[in-house]
């Protein structure tokens, strides 16, 4: 008996130890809840917030970036009670009421559960049509599947935006996601910076084309007669006065038009209008020029990025023979203050060898 009783004691102690160690982690609370993520709000790199039970810090600058989204923001684990409970701001959300005019970016809680969000302004249609897109959890908080990604492009929406607040509303962000299908190298090549700078390096080019993506065709209307070289055996199908610059690269001349159009599938020689029409096609030549045309200069923009000759060849490429070589000063320094601005928007440095 007395053996019996000793092992049982010891039993004891050994629980109750165990309890002692234990106990204090169960009851220690998760860190407290930072402020709600509010989808209009602008936040800058180190801000945090909470969404869905977890505390974020974003890395840089965003807006309407949903935490959790790749790259974006850092999850610093559950908030609000050792459960991670947490609120979870998406239940605030109205109800949809079929009729009621909806500004982009407005929620609302639909009768199949889902949040959605507004991509543009619409009078009140059902959310399971292409004006809404979902949001990554019900007001319950369980998961739902994410809206569309933009195939990993480097640059977000809000990016962007904050590229462009000023853009001509033809230039869409989903154009030109959709163009880069016709170059899969594009921003997609070498590392994380690099795919980067070559993004921030385009969008400060055509910026700079299009005075930040403002003008769509050609302002200079004189010019628009002596883009067709009639030599060509194709000539200029569309009219002598046809092939102006059009688009974010303001693609010019008859032979222009037919390179394009034949590397793209399009007939462009004979619609040349579709540049100026169609957003998607205006940013696939766009990408033909920055991938397949060295222009006056050594090597296509797309190599002058990927392979180290940096953003000064990309200027050489595109209008080297007026910019470069002390062409014109002001209007290289104009790109690469664009550009520098760019990649500081996208969390990367600008690498060397800027000017031409």
């Amino acid at each position: 008996m007395t053996r019996q009783r000793t092992l049982a004691a010891l039993v004891a102690a050994a629980v109750v130890g165990a309890l002692a160690m234990v106990l204090p982690m169960a009851s220690a609370s998760a860190a407290a809840c930072a402020g709600a993520w509010n989808s209009t709000a602008v936040y800058t790199g180190g801000a945090t917030v909470s969404y869905n039970g977890h505390n974020w810090t974003a890395r840089w600058w965003t807006q309407n970036e949903r935490p959790g989204g790749p790259e974006v923001w850092t999850d610093n684990g559950t908030c609000g009670g050792s459960d991670g409970g947490g609120t979870t701001p998406d239940c605030d959300h109205p109800n949809w009421q079929a009729g009621t005019f909806y500004a982009a970016g407005s929620i609302v809680r639909f009768s199949d559960g889902k949040l959605y969000r507004a991509e543009h302004d619409n009078p009140g249609y059902d959310p399971t049509i292409s004006t809404w897109y979902w949001e990554p959890y019900t007001c319950g908080g369980g998961s739902t599947t994410p809206p569309p990604t933009t195939g990993g492009f480097v640059v977000s929406q809000a990016q962007f935006n904050q590229m462009f607040p000023n853009r001509n509303s033809f230039y869409t962000y989903n154009g030109l996601t959709a163009a880069l299908s016709a170059y899969p190298g594009f921003a997609k090549t070498g590392s994380d910076t690099v795919r980067k700078q070559e993004a921030a390096a385009f969008l400060a080019n055509v910026g700079h084309e299009t005075g930040g993506l403002v003008h769509i065709v050609e302002q200079n209307t004189a010019n628009y007669p002596h883009y067709c070289e009639p030599s060509r055996p194709y000539g200029c199908p569309a009219g002598q006065a046809a092939y102006y610059g059009r688009g974010p690269i303001q693609l010019s001349w008859n032979y222009n038009y037919k390179a394009a159009g034949d590397a793209l599938g399009i007939d462009l020689l004979r619609n040349p209008n579709l540049v100026q029409n169609d957003a998607a096609i205006a940013w696939k030549t766009g990408l033909w020029y920055w991938n397949t045309q060295t222009g006056p200069g050594t090597m296509t923009p797309h190599n002058a990025m990927v392979n180290g000759a940096g953003f000064g060849e990309t200027i050489r490429s595109i209008n080297g023979g007026l910019e470069c070589n002390g062409g014109n000063p002001g209007q290289v320094q104009s790109r690469i203050a664009s550009y520098q601005r760019f990649v500081q928007i996208l969390g990367t440095t600008p690498g060397g060898n800027l000017t031409c």
